[in-house]
This record gives C-alpha cells, structure tokens and sequence, in this order.
C-alpha cells in the first residue's frame, strides 16, 4: 500500500494559490507565486557563493537568467527550468529550488526566465528553452567549462521543457549527461479535458482535486499556452508522443503520488526505459505536486527531492 498524505503537507495544502481556474488570471497566478516566495523570505535561502542575474539567448532575444555556483574550478552545468504551469512562475520564485541543485550536485546552475503565455504562446516557451541550451552550450567556459557534463533540469512545465529540450538536443548533436524531470507534464493532448484522454491517466480522475494542482488547472494552463488543442500532438508540448525516445539523455524522473500528472511521468519513465534510456525514478508516495518547494516544512518532501538530486549528481559526474 502506498503512504498516506503527508500530515504536514495536508495542513499546508489550504495555504498554496492556484487553486480556482473559476477566477485565475495570468497575473493573479504570476502575483500569487511571487507572493508566496516574498512569504517565505523570513527563512534564509540555501546559501550559494554566487547568485548572480546574467542574460541568455533565447528565441526571440536575450532572456533574463539568474547564475548559481559554490567554488571556482571546473563543474557540471545545468540548465534549470521553473514551473508554474508555462504561465506563471520566475527566477524568484524557484530561487531555493537552483539553490539547492547548486548545493546537492555541484553544479553552476543557470535558471531561466523564459517567456511565458498567454503573450507568447507555444511554441515560445520551448522555443527559448532550446535556444537557452545552446547558448549556454556555446559559452560553457563561462559557466562549468565542462561540455561532457551538462544537464537539463525543471520542474513541472519547466520538467516538461526539460524533457523536450533534451529531445531536441538529441536530434541536433548536443549530449547532455543527464536530465532530472520533477513532476514534469508529458502528454497534454486533450488539453486534459477530454474524457479519453483523460482516462490513460487514472491519477487524472483519482487526484482531480484536493491536493493542489488540480486537473482543471491544468486545463487552465493548457489552454493559455496553446492557440489550440490540435498542438497538444506536438512532441515539443507532448514528448510521450516522439516518434522515438531512442539515445535520449539518461534520466531521473520524479512524480508525486498524490498528483493529477502522476501516472504520464510513471508512463514516460517507463517509456523512455523501454527505448534504452538509463533511468532513475522516484514514485514521491505521501507528497503533491510541488514537494519540491516543501523541504523546509516537510521531512518527506525533503528526503525524497534530496534522493531525487543526488541520481541527478550521479549523472553529471559521470558525464558523456
């Protein structure tokens, strides 16, 4: 039998925003992040040595990123995604998130902001984040210095940019070492309001709501991030449904049991290992949605993403 809700996460669930499609606007979801990072800020973040705001190219121009490291040799790069379902999320809200990725695998982390729906619908998001990888890419001795160890990571729709990300890395002739998928969104044909659809994910029925990523939230992000539903077959949207996961980076998959996306990255992990792709996955029993930003209230939130980075730190030490 799987593990109950976490008690602690379960008190904290009435608490967390993006909660109501019924009203959500992109800027309400944009300001209710940003607010609960501002709450937050009485707990000291991780500390880094360096926590600098850099630029990167993105599709249509430079981006705003953020650069993390500890120390000044030569280390493994990760490109670091955030979520907030394509519309909201920022550098500021998944600064502890690049924080503890720096502090757990050594490596210099780049988060990037990324453009974000409705004002730049698919494929832009995508679209930057590939642009992003291959800038950092072609200037890697500015951040690690070490081209055999780079990595994508995100969480969510940032898991999701790192999933097609590292598809299309593979397509054009860049290796990566490694990608860590957190509670990443896989397969939104559907827009997860088609009944069939929905149906090839019990997890979509079993945790439509009361554990706060909701299914018609997802239905809300969806549909602000694509002009229309027929995109949602777009391996750069859906890379469970890539002709081929063959030769994709090895992966560390993680979802939450307690998730509507719970069971497409369980059938992506399954996926990719079927192609041959080494993969590492981590079920997240007792824990939502979003565990990875409950560290610091919840024991088992924090043990499982700390299992999670240290497979990731696996592979960028290996390297390619």
């Amino acid at each position: 039998m799987p593990l109950p809700l976490d008690a602690i996460i379960a008190n904290i669930i009435p608490l967390l925003p993006l909660r109501d499609p019924a009203t959500m606007t992109p800027q309400s979801a944009r300001d209710s992040l940003r607010a609960l990072a501002e709450a937050r800020k009485a707990v000291p973040p991780p500390p880094v040595d360096v926590a600098s705001d850099i630029e990167v190219q993105g599709a249509g121009g430079k981006l705003a990123a953020r650069l993390y490291r500890n120390g000044s040799g030569t280390a493994p790069t990760v490109i670091f995604f955030h979520g907030g379902g394509w519309v909201a999320g920022d550098l500021e809200t998944h600064d502890r998130q690049a924080r503890n990725l720096v502090i757990e695998t050594g490596a210099v982390v780049i988060s990037v902001d990324y453009r974000r729906p409705p004002e730049t619908r698919f494929p832009g998001a995508f679209e930057d984040a590939f642009a992003a990888v291959r800038d950092v890419v072609a200037r890697i001795s500015e951040f690690g210095g070490d081209l055999s160890r780079v990595g994508v990571a995100g969480d969510s729709a940032g898991g999701n940019l790192a999933a097609t990300t590292a598809l299309a890395c593979r397509d054009t002739g860049i290796t990566l070492a490694g990608q860590l998928l957190v509670y990443p969104v896989i397969d939104v044909v559907g827009n997860f309001a088609d009944p069939t659809e929905n149906a090839k994910f019990p997890s979509r029925a079993e945790n439509a709501e009361g554990y706060f990523l909701s299914r018609a939230v997802m239905e809300w992000f969806c549909g602000h991030y694509l002009a229309n539903s027929a995109q949602g077959t777009d391996w750069r949207v859906s890379p469970l449904r890539a002709t081929s996961l063959k030769r994709a980076a090895p992966a560390v998959v993680t979802t939450a049991w307690f998730d509507p996306l719970r069971d497409e990255g369980h059938a992506y992990a399954k996926a990719l290992q079927a192609a041959g792709v080494p993969v590492a996955y981590h079920t997240g029993e007792g824990l939502i949605h979003g565990y990875f930003g409950l560290g610091d209230a919840s024991d088992a939130a924090r043990a499982e993403a700390q299992r999670a980075r240290a497979d990731f730190r696996v592979l960028l030490e290996r390297g390619v």
